[in-house]
């Protein structure tokens, strides 16, 4: 791919090593709870069709974003990739519509025959002042980026933590329905390392690793009666909220799940959702760092569930 903007040097190449989607149904988590947050972290305009994100390095190493709005280019090659085609990603210059430096985005591969990954020297920005890179989330740390990639992962591997929890142990004795929104506490360890929404397996850019630790049926220290944590409470609140005040483009995502249902994603200040239409929740929590807290399927759920779905964006 050929130079971007002023920012790279015309007669420079750029060694493609990945793309994602930035679009109101698939962006990178980690940039936002919502595509326009995702937007504003990048500096872009949340344009309802969306942009590509193509990371690379340029021939002497440097880490370079590049901000194509050939969506359905970008598409087309993660879809290939994804298969293990091999795929040349080659926007035209007239949809570049920025490079960025650094990436958003912690990928374990390089090109080949450069220096390793580096920032490039500062670069001004429109007013002047220097560009600050691109860089991925602090993965010693638990916060928002980290929330949010946590439940990306578990919306990965569904079947996976859903086999983790026995529904007779964490929501009653067999022959009772599991109470609605009871939020009791799955143990987890997270830690952050690499991947991301729409990024091939060769990019580990900001996927987080959930290792399970064992079901604790308490309320997570919470002190309710019910063993609701509040938490919990203020984030199915929040996402009631969203049926009758929608929330800004993608901060409710719905995805293909097997067996007719879908994987639904919502977001919100402090807390991540991960449902199946037709089973239970998985609640994150900036508050509860590393902790996964379950929400049984009762009487409220399966209607909530279906209103999010309802108003959630679909990938075309």
């Amino acid at each position: 791919m050929a130079g971007t903007d002023d920012s790279v040097a015309d007669d420079d190449a750029l060694f493609v090593l990945t793309a994602v989607l930035l679009t109101p149904a698939q962006f990178p988590s980690v940039l936002g709870d919502d595509y326009v947050a995702a937007c504003g972290a990048l500096g872009l305009e949340p344009y309802a069709e969306g942009y590509g994100l193509v990371l690379g390095q340029d021939s002497g190493g440097a880490r370079w974003t590049v901000v194509v709005d050939d969506v359905s280019l970008v598409a087309v090659a993660i879809a290939s990739w994804d298969c293990g085609m091999e795929y040349d990603l080659s926007p035209d210059d007239r949809s570049v519509v920025c490079a960025l430096p650094g990436w958003p985005l912690a990928l374990s591969v390089a090109a080949p025959g450069v220096p390793a990954p580096h920032d490039p020297l500062p670069h001004p920005d429109v007013e002047g002042e220097p560009l600050k890179p691109l860089t991925p989330p602090d993965t010693e740390v638990w916060g928002p980026p980290q929330r949010r990639l946590g439940a990306d992962e578990i919306a990965l591997q569904w079947a996976a933590w859903r086999e983790q929890i026995d529904d007779e142990a964490a929501f009653g004795k067999a022959g009772q329905d599991p109470p609605g929104e009871d939020g009791r506490s799955e143990k987890a360890a997270a830690s952050t390392a690499g991947g991301a929404d729409g990024a091939p397996d060769e990019a580990a850019a900001g996927e987080s690793t959930l290792e399970d630790s064992g079901a604790e049926n308490s309320a997570s220290g919470s002190g309710e009666p019910s063993g609701q944590h509040p938490g919990v409470r203020r984030a199915l609140e929040a996402a009631r909220a969203y049926v009758t005040s929608p929330p800004p483009p993608g901060r409710i995502r719905s995805a293909f799940a097997p067996g007719g249902a879908r994987t639904l994603r919502a977001d919100g200040p402090g807390w991540s959702l991960v449902a199946r239409t037709d089973d239970i929740a998985f609640i994150l929590l900036d508050e509860e760092p590393g902790e996964i807290m379950t929400v049984g399927r009762g009487p409220e759920l399966p209607g909530l569930l279906k209103s999010l779905d309802e108003l959630a964006v679909r990938p075309s």
